[in-house]
Formats: C-alpha cells, structure tokens, sequence
C-alpha cells in the first residue's frame, strides 16, 4: 500500500499479491529552495545481439546522403542513433583454435575474452561488460540487470565445432565460468517485473491457472487514486500512460497464451512464448522499456537470437535457414534474403526506440537518457569476420553522445566503446577487455 510521505523511486502500487513499480515522475526528483530539481533521470544501457553477422552492404554509410537501406526504419529516431563501423572484437578470432566462429561471436561480443575451445564444464570466457557494470551499481534498483532473449539455450554440449552451447546460448556473464541465464518468457518476466517479491512462488502457480487472466492493475486501483491526489496533472496524465501501457502488454501476453493452445500439441511452445517471433520480440521488448521506465534496473542484455541460429522467417517471406543463407558465397538471391532478415529486426528495433522516444523524463526522453546497443560479432557471416562490425549506438546517455552521425573506427576494438559507454553509467574502469583508450563518442 501507498503510505504517507515523499514519493520515491522505489515507491510500488501494490495489491493482493501485486507490485508495480512507478514510472519516473516530476514528484520523485528532490527540489532544492527555489524549487527546482535538485537531480536528473538515471542513464541506462541495454547491449542487443544479432546472429549471424549482416548483408554489409545494406548496411554501411550510403555514397548519398541519408540512412543505409537496412536502417530506414530508423528515421523517425535517426537524430538519436549514432552508426558506427570500423570496430573489431579480437576475442572472437580463431586465435589458433579452428572452426567455431558463432560460439565465438557470442562468448567473446561483451566481454572482448577469447573463449576456451571446450564442450565440457570447464568453459571460460571473461566478466562481460554488463555484468562488469551491475557488479558496481546494480544494487542502486530492485534488478542488477535483466537478461532477455527468445531462444532457449543449453548451459552444456558441443553446438559449434567442438565449443560448448554455453557460449552460443549466453552474452552476459557473471564471471568467467558463469553465465547469467536468460529470461525467454514473456509471461514469467512480466511476474518477475510486477509481481511481489515475495509472492513470487504463488504468482507462479497462479500464472499457470486462467485465474490469473484477471488484470494485474485491477489489484491496485486503489493505491492509484491514493497516489492521483497527491501529484501534479503532468504526472497524473504519465502515470495513467504507463498504467495503460502495462495492461495492453499483458493483453499481447493472454492473447499469445491463447493462440498458442490452437496450435498442435507436439509444435507447441512453452506456456506464455508466443509462437510468432515478431510478437515475442515486441512483447519482450516493451516489458524492458517497461524496466528501465520505472527505474527497476538499468541494465540489460538481449538475444534476438542465439547465435548461429537457423530461424526461418516465413512472415517475410523467407523460409530458409538464417545461418544457411549466412553462408551465401555472394549468391544475389541469398543476400537479399539476409538483408530481409536484418530489415525485419531493424523494424522491432526501431519500434522499441520510439517507445522509449514517447517516454518523457526530465530533459528529454527515456531514449534521450538510455544507450542502447545493436550488434554483433561478426559482421559478414559467409566470411566470419569479427572486423567492421555492424553496431549501432542509439540514444544520447543522458546527453553525452553526439548522435545522428555516422562514424568510423577502422582497427579500434569495440571494448573502446564499452568503456566509453561505461563512463556515462558511472562505473569505474580503467580498461575492460582488451580496450586501450576510450572511443570519442
């Protein structure tokens, strides 16, 4: 229940079993004597992972002037994405160990450590750069960090030529032999984010009931109206967004549920994992802007899918394998299946950003206070070349980033970026990985 006294953020709406955090609202920020804020939004960075390397040609700085053909859908927020080239992750070399490029491309992306060749339990990678992070800050949220993804992974086996499936199934690793395993279930993260602590367990057994399909926010409408007295009519109108937007992600997540049970018995999908990627993406997806809004952690990685993965993507029109097509020896026909495939997760990229765009914060917008990573790797997966890779840097980190750009760092490692990007977190780093300076961003 909402208690007298100042609000916080950690201030929760909470009902039978139920607890919502609040989004950042103007009464949260502590006022100085001539009332003005005396603080400002939190930075949050989010790393995104893509398989399989890209169509490089679609993707790099056009010779005219505007967005590459694979980014378009990135106008409406293209003033805050900065496009970078140039960067390499040495880590993810062969280094005299033979095949196993995707294992690499994953194990070595965040944390720029060469993987040990192994299908054993003596895996070991390195700390990766979010985890490095939520080691110094994560206790300052109710989450060090979220891990998301839509693929499940094994944590043992041989799933590339002799490397274990721990490095193709994770990015975020806790220590050198520890990997934080990913959340793939809309339906679970959504208790993890709103659910009570500790009710936890019930909320789990309740989400596997159809008494569960009762909204979440009907339990705490009460705490609502207490809260709508006591702040302005700027957070009243935010809070009454957010609220709706909470309740029209849980709609997505009952309305997957349910096209789910029409499916055939033996191709169903895990309860709560809808069986169309582009929904499970976007679910996921509005669930982590969901975290970051209310402060719940500021930290985060996600999968878009494992890597190597050989999805098929028959809503666009493309029924072969995306690993497969990777291998395209410069087949016309296959590079412009690859290039469908990157514009497909470039356009649930692009929605997520404009949501963040639609979240107003002080000075600016949730975007504006986020860094927001898109990579991988590898940048051409007929090659495996882990040089030039493909990354995006949206958002301005609480203003510190000169976004709408492109930029080019030919030979410099991605770790550079890493710490550069951990600056605006506030975390101390020296170094990290095998960085040698900080990139200018």
């Amino acid at each position: 229940m909402l208690k007298s006294g100042g609000i916080t953020r950690r201030t929760m709406l909470r009902g039978a079993g139920t607890a919502i955090a609040l989004p950042f609202l103007e009464a949260m920020l502590p006022r100085t004597l001539l009332a003005a804020p005396a603080a400002k939004a939190p930075v949050r960075m989010a790393f995104f992972f893509i398989p399989n390397g890209v169509n490089m040609e679609a993707w790099r700085q056009p010779k005219t002037p505007g967005l590459p053909e694979t980014l378009a859908p990135l106008k409406p927020v293209a003033d805050r994405v900065l496009h970078i080239t140039g960067l390499k992750q040495y880590g993810a070399e062969a280094q005299g160990d033979g095949a196993g490029d995707h294992a690499r491309d994953s194990a070595a992306f965040l944390t720029g450590a060469h993987p040990k060749k192994t299908d054993g339990k003596d895996i070991k990678v390195g700390v990766s750069v979010d985890q490095f992070a939520a080691q110094q800050i994560g206790g300052e949220t109710r989450l060090p960090s979220l891990e998301l993804g839509t693929q499940e992974g094994a944590q043992s086996g041989n799933c590339d030529s002799g490397y274990s499936c721990a490095y193709s199934s994770n990015i975020s690793w806790r220590t050198p032999s520890a990997p934080m395993a990913k959340e793939i279930n809309p339906r679970e993260l959504f208790v993890r984010l709103f659910g009570d602590p500790k009710a936890r367990r019930s909320e789990a057994e309740i989400a596997r009931e159809a008494a569960f399909l009762r909204s979440q926010l009907d339990l705490v409408l009460e705490d609502v109206k207490r809260l709508q007295g006591r702040i302005s009519v700027g957070d009243r109108e935010k809070l009454d967004e957010y609220l709706e937007g909470i309740r029209a992600i849980e709609k997505q997540i009952q309305s997957a549920e349910k096209a789910a049970k029409a499916v055939p018995p033996d191709l169903q999908l895990p309860q709560g994992i809808p069986g169309d990627h582009q929904q499970h993406l976007r679910i996921m997806m509005d669930l982590l802007v969901a975290a970051f809004q209310t402060d719940t952690t500021r930290i985060a990685t996600f999968m878009l899918a494992n890597s190597g993965s050989n999805r098929t993507f028959p809503n666009i029109g493309v029924g072969e394998g995306h690993h497969t097509l990777s291998h395209h020896a410069g087949d016309k026909n296959k590079l412009d299946r690859i290039k469908k495939i990157d514009l497909f997760y470039v356009e649930q990229l692009a929605t997520m950003l404009q949501k963040m765009d639609a979240v107003k914060e002080e000075k600016g917008s949730l975007l504006d206070n986020s860094m927001i990573l898109y990579g991988g790797a590898i940048s051409d997966g007929n090659r495996h070349n882990h040089d030039d890779l493909p990354i995006l840097l949206a958002g301005k980190g609480g203003g510190s980033i000169q976004t709408g750009r492109f930029a080019k760092f030919s030979g410099q490692s991605l770790c550079n970026l890493f710490v550069s990007m951990l600056d605006r977190m506030k975390v101390k780093a020296a170094q990290f990985g095998d960085s040698t300076k900080r990139l200018p961003i």
